[in-house]
């Protein structure tokens, strides 16, 4: 987990979500409103989880070894952002650049404006979800999303599990990638290109309602971390 979440932490949780969940149910179209976005490296060759590479065997002794095998050093990091239907905007952070609250403004002000000339239904009230990163919470961030009539989805700290990106969309995605060599930066972004191009609107669909059933496991495990769609 995490963290080990304080009793505020956990009120703080539960109360964010009792919200989020009330706020749901009066619009229908609450969600549609809402744009998720977060940042990840992908690397040239990921080895598969262990779960991944599990085999069935009999009782004989003689299993075969496997060798433990690390991540590649070659990677590019990618932000993504999406709503319920579609990928609103996604790039590459161009190598050699640093990720801090000043790139991150840079890619904020690019999406803002991708927005108003490509998808004038959300363009006016838009509201980004991203999580609690320190990159994401910089003073010039706030800033700026409040400079620019910007409204943040509330997002209690240390919850990777209630971030669309982090256990749905990016989760998916860098789990097709896993145990796959790609040797060079431009095949390796043509291929996160292709399979984010291969998404269905089901499949965005699919992400905002799993959110919609973790505020409600987070609401019945009285603010409790939990994995998956296990309490």
């Amino acid at each position: 987990m995490p963290k080990n979440l304080s009793v505020e932490q956990k009120a703080n949780w539960l109360e964010i979500c009792q919200d989020l969940i009330e706020d749901l149910k009066l619009s229908q179209i609450f969600f549609d409103k809402v744009t998720a976005g977060d940042e990840s490296w992908v690397f040239d060759y990921d080895p598969e989880t262990k779960r991944q590479s599990a085999e069935w065997h009999t009782k004989s002794p003689h299993l075969p070894k496997k060798v433990c095998i690390s991540r590649s050093r070659m990677k590019t990091m990618i932000i993504v952002s999406f709503d319920s239907s579609d990928i609103v905007r996604k790039e590459f952070v161009l190598p050699g650049q640093t990720f801090n609250h000043a790139c991150y403004k840079d890619i904020l002000e690019r999406l803002r404006k991708w927005v108003q000339r490509v998808r004038t239904d959300i363009a006016d009230d838009r509201v980004l979800h991203h999580h609690k990163a320190p990159v994401h919470t910089a003073v010039s961030i706030r800033e700026f999303l409040e400079k620019k009539n910007i409204s943040l989805l509330p997002h209690p700290p240390y919850s990777p599990d209630l971030a669309p990106c982090d256990f749905c969309l990016l989760f998916k995605l860098k789990s097709k990638l896993k145990s796959h060599h790609f040797r060079t930066m431009e095949n390796i972004q043509k291929i996160v290109t292709d399979e984010l191009h291969t998404l269905k609107e089901n499949d965005f669909r699919y992400c905002y309602d799993q959110l919609k059933k973790r505020w409600n496991h987070c609401i019945n495990s009285q603010g409790l971390h939990f994995e998956g769609d296990n309490l």
